[in-house]
């Protein structure tokens, strides 16, 4: 584990932590003690990267604009 804040990890960062957070956990080889504080860890990762993720798809919404080219709304990039 690394020793900076969740809270100030790119999204790649906190990937390739949670990775190997799940890679530990996964094999058992760390003790009870060790294993609660990686679930945590984990669990904050996890959280960071679901916040990363909806804060770029609110960036690629594209403003929809009515007849006048004035802004009425936004859709997903996808639905164009």
């Amino acid at each position: 584990m690394t020793e900076t804040p969740v809270d100030q990890m790119t999204f790649e960062q906190a990937m390739k932590e949670l990775e190997a957070v799940v890679g530990q956990l996964e094999r058992g080889d760390v003790a009870l003690d060790q294993s609660i504080a990686l679930y945590e860890r984990g669990a904050q990762l996890k959280k960071r990267c679901e916040d990363e993720l909806k804060r770029a798809e609110e960036k690629v919404a594209a403003i929809t604009l009515d007849a006048e080219g004035q802004p009425i709304g936004t859709t997903p990039v996808e639905g164009q």
